[in-house]
């Protein structure tokens, strides 16, 4: 059974007593793992999203744009995609976990989360909103144990924290989404306005 309590009050611990914002993110050697699609690290270009599993914005995104950049630039190996998580609430760091449990599926889950955003976002209390989220685990085939043993580690739940702090520090990500292509930040667009500045990054 999920120690409620625990991760009220782990929670509530992370964000209170995180450390300073680092010069930079933290890396896959330090305990979290990059999660990332198409071209390997070191490509001509890549794209980094911010996100937050409860932002309507990226579930819009996921929805209309995400699925044609995937077929267009990402299997394609034409550029390197990366998703960051970002933690305005604790239910999108509750989301972020679940979905991190086992690293494979994590785009899968992302995706399901997404889809489902208006279901379990609205559950209503914490208890209820959890039973959700684990539902879309069973989808994902994900087992009971093994969502409650990611759920109640808090030394990841920590690490995250701090990570997405980081790395918001070194992109000055305020809003989500958000998009750092090849260094350089830009807000949501339409499809055609990221199609655009992608073409002209690999020189197309």
């Amino acid at each position: 059974m999920l120690k409620r309590d625990f991760l009220k009050s782990a929670i509530a611990g992370a964000f209170a007593s995180a450390m300073p914002f680092a010069s930079s993110a933290i890396a896959e050697g330090d305990g979290i793992v990059e999660m990332a699609l198409g071209a390997d690290d070191g490509a001509k270009v890549t794209l980094i999203e911010y996100a937050s599993f409860t932002c309507g914005h990226c579930a819009n995104f996921h929805r209309d744009v995400f699925k044609q950049l995937k077929a267009d630039y990402i299997d394609t190996g034409k550029i390197r995609f990366v998703y960051r998580e970002v933690y305005f609430d604790k239910y999108g760091l509750w989301a972020s976990m679940l979905a991190r449990c086992e690293p494979s599926k994590f785009f899968g889950m992302a995706e399901l989360f997404y889809k489902s955003q208006s279901t379990w976002t609205r559950a209503g209390n914490d208890a209820a909103i959890v039973d959700e989220m684990k539902k879309i685990g069973r989808l994902a085939g994900l087992s009971d144990d093994q969502m409650d043993t990611c759920l109640q580690n808090e030394d990841e739940l920590r690490a995250l924290v701090d990570w997405y702090r980081a790395n918001a520090e070194e992109h000055g990500i305020n809003s989500t989404p958000s998009f750092i292509l090849n260094g350089v930040k830009h807000s949501n667009m339409p499809y055609t306005d990221l199609q655009a500045l992608l073409d002209e990054a690999l020189g197309a």
